[in-house]
């Protein structure tokens, strides 16, 4: 148990942890989100620097005021929303914020169509967000510099004067592909400026991926049928080169699909008496009669 000493002051850090309550949100993060070691490692290191900040200002040490807005860059699917709904709630019990609730938005929550419409509308969406997180998916969207009659600069000029003036009410996290975040950064020098805390999700490996769809079965009471399991890796493998991959939410789909392949094959079994296996199995043939396997995505 670390004990930190300053004159006559002894802070227990342990206590200091235990009391916060953080670690319960780490280990939800580590049992609901298969892989992303790098996210989880990132996680904690900012976990770990916004505890140390606070044991700081209670000593009345110079705190270096960390930057909380942030940035999640990575494909779809690959649990960013999941993500920041725990660092909210990580936030909320250092006491960086003081609701802890996540809004999410994009561009058509924020963006107007005329003029005079933008600022209405994102101010009705920060003041929503107050102190908790607000978090733009896709935020690359926001800017248009091909467009002069787009009103996204607007919207992003509010989010700025936001992000600096009220930086103890709202954390901001901007998210969307790494590639195309990266030139919108570099668009607008102002918002890089503001967002001290990148966080690039990995794209889940197909061993990965099967074990995303066995916990989404089990939630669901379905389970795999011998070798279906393998069926369903040889499927990832395959949706993994094809166009619109999106990581967890492309597995979602094909067990929602493969669910209703086995639904259909028991409806059209005819008077076969069923037992409670029949049920709750999906047969390596509700995945493997997937377009996917004969082209389709």
């Amino acid at each position: 148990m670390t004990q930190i000493y300053l004159d006559d002051t002894l802070v227990n850090l342990q206590e200091e942890y235990d009391k916060t309550k953080i670690q319960d949100v780490i280990d939800e993060l580590e049992q609901e989100l298969i892989g992303l070691k790098p996210v989880k490692t990132r996680i904690k290191e900012i976990a770990a620097l916004l505890l140390i900040d606070r044991l700081r200002n209670k000593l009345d040490l110079v705190s270096g005021n960390p930057g909380l807005h942030m940035s999640f860059t990575g494909s779809p699917g690959t649990g960013k929303t999941t993500v920041a709904m725990k660092m909210a709630d990580i936030l909320h019990r250092l006491g960086y914020i003081r609701k802890g609730h996540l809004m999410t938005v994009t561009r058509d929550d924020l963006v107007g169509q005329y003029i005079g419409h933008t600022a209405p509308k994102t101010k009705e969406v920060l003041k929503q967000a107050m102190g908790g997180v607000l978090f733009i998916d896709e935020a690359y969207y926001l800017y248009k510099p091909d467009n002069e009659r787009d009103y996204g600069a607007e919207a992003i000029e509010i989010l700025l004067q936001v992000m600096e003036n009220q930086r103890d009410d709202l954390v901001v996290i901007f998210a969307g592909y790494k590639n195309k975040m990266d030139k919108f950064y570099e668009s607008n020098p102002g918002l890089s400026s503001r967002v001290t805390n990148h966080v690039d999700f990995p794209d889940y490996t197909a061993e990965e991926l099967l074990k995303i769809a066995k916990l989404m079965l089990e939630e669901q009471q379905y389970k795999f049928a011998l070798n279906a399991d393998k069926v369903l890796l040889e499927y990832a493998e395959k949706r993994m080169q094809q166009p619109h991959f999106a990581n967890a939410r492309s597995i979602r789909n094909a067990i929602d699909r493969a669910r209703m392949r086995q639904a259909n094959r028991i409806f059209i079994s005819g008077d076969k008496i069923l037992t409670k296996s029949d049920l709750v199995t999906i047969e390596s043939e509700d995945i493997r009669k997937s377009r996917l396997f004969t082209k389709e995505v």
